[in-house]
Order: C-alpha cells, then structure tokens, then sequence
C-alpha cells in the first residue's frame, strides 16, 4: 500500500477524505452478500479497497486493497 501511495500522488488525499466521510468518500458504498457489513471504495484507476469502519473507535480497518479481484 505504501508503495501504491507513494506512486500516486492523490491516494493520500483520497484516504484523507475517507478520514472524514468513510460512509460517502470516494465513491464508498456498503458491500453485499458474503461481504455485508463491509464497505468499498475507489483509490485509482483500477484499485479498490474493502474496510470496516469502527464508529465506536472512530477506526477504519482495511481488510483489502486491489483489483475487483479483490471481492
């Protein structure tokens, strides 16, 4: 992941507004089927990311980051 970020000079950014909207940022929607409960997102052109977000904690855990592959 790191160096994903590192190559694309927007991810930083983009993780920085899922800081604030994790629900709606970056186009986050909730998952579906054997992933309910999750959420998913779009960091770049082909690079998804799958995380749970701790509302308790004020946390968001990344479970996968990748292609669709990754669902």
């Amino acid at each position: 992941m790191r160096e994903y970020i590192s190559m694309r000079e927007n991810t930083k950014e983009k993780l920085d507004k899922l800081k604030i909207e994790p629900r709606k940022a970056n186009g986050a929607h909730p998952l579906h089927g054997r992933l309910a409960g999750k959420y998913a997102c779009w960091l770049g052109s082909n690079i998804r990311m799958i995380y749970n977000i701790d509302d308790k904690n004020k946390l968001i855990i990344i479970e996968a980051v990748g292609s669709h592959k990754i669902y």
